[in-house]
């Protein structure tokens, strides 16, 4: 992914007005007390696992840099499956090619992993899987691919820990949930333009799934496992679907992580979001990791070798997947 130019921040507030009404002379029974009244509905939702999140990022970065064309490429992939065939009621694979920004012809794999996949109201979730083939962010063996434990395995690692949450804990049958892990996203480089970044993604919009396959709105996760993460407001999320951003930032702080998701604006980045937005017409948030405080808009790992286990935070990815399930469990009352 790149940087874009910064969007302006959009705040949107909202009150709740509570009404109370008391009765007198009727039998105790059928008295509602103020406290009834007011009390507001809690929404139950399921632990995230944190330490299970956390043994998925290990268990990618085991395999090596999930480079397209390679063998990682592979045992990875069918890992993944395996993975979201235990959570999910039916899995989707995308077995395909796509033309990097060189020319060359690259293996593409992409997974879906859905739940309740015939309810009609959908929320999409979707992370890139593979590794960059180069480290060219770094000062040495900037020719050499790096590890990717949170510029790709984090994301996987949270959403396949969530699929395990929602089989524990139940959603209703009107709400269906896809998982899209998405192949050869960081084959990209600014060099050879925007599309050639995302690639997996790009030929998702346009071959679903499911033929004409909508969603209410999706959530991508990229770089969402380091210590001390930030995920400010992402210019192009507030572009597309500013609403669905701020529920979701709303969603955090309710859930205690407010500290993670600060309603401040971001850079905006060039990232699968874009093309799900523009291609397939769903709207789309980013949760990324931005800095402010490094000459690109990402933090120092982001490109390099340090992007290994060594960076993985357990908090980081309990704040990002419990903030997801709050968003889920949310929309489905």
């Amino acid at each position: 992914m790149k940087a874009g130019n910064t969007k302006y921040l959009i705040y949107i507030s909202s009150a709740l007005v509570l009404w109370t009404a008391s009765c007198k002379n009727k039998p105790a029974e059928q008295q509602s007390t103020t406290t009834e009244q007011e009390e507001v509905k809690k929404i139950k939702v399921p632990d995230f696992n944190a330490d299970t999140a956390y043994r998925y990022v290990e268990q990618q970065v085991s395999y090596g840099p999930r480079v397209p064309g390679t063998k990682a490429q592979q045992v990875c992939a069918a890992w993944m499956e395996a993975e979201l065939k235990k959570a999910c009621d039916t899995v989707y694979k995308q077995s395909t090619t796509v033309k990097g920004g060189d020319g060359k012809m690259l293996p593409c794999i992409n997974l879906i992993g859905s739940i309740h996949p015939k309810a009609e109201k959908r929320i999409l979730l979707l992370t890139h899987w593979d590794s960059r083939p180069w480290a060219d962010m770094d000062t040495k063996d900037k020719d050499k691919p790096i590890l990717a434990a949170d510029d790709a395995g984090s994301g996987v690692g949270v959403l396949i820990e969530l699929a395990d949450a929602i089989k524990t804990n139940k959603l209703p049958d009107t709400l269906g949930i896809d998982i899209l892990l998405t192949d050869v996203e960081d084959y990209g480089k600014d060099t050879w333009g925007e599309d050639s970044y995302c690639l997996g993604t790009q030929y998702w919009a346009r071959n679903p799934h499911v033929p004409g396959y909508t969603a209410s709105f999706g959530i991508l996760l990229d770089m969402v496992g380091a210590r001390n993460a930030q995920f400010p407001m992402e210019g192009f999320s507030t572009q597309y679907a500013s609403n669905v951003q701020q529920q979701i930032w709303q969603a955090a702080s309710t859930a205690g992580y407010s500290s993670y998701f600060p309603f401040v604006q971001g850079a905006t980045i060039i990232d699968d979001h874009i093309f799900v937005n523009r291609i397939a017409h769903i709207p789309t948030v980013d949760i990324i990791n931005l800095s402010t405080n490094s000459q690109s808009a990402f933090a120092a790992h982001w490109h390099t070798h340090q992007d290994n286990m060594d960076i993985i935070d357990k908090n980081t990815l309990k704040a990002v997947g419990q903030t997801l399930l709050q968003v889920i469990y949310e929309n489905a009352q």
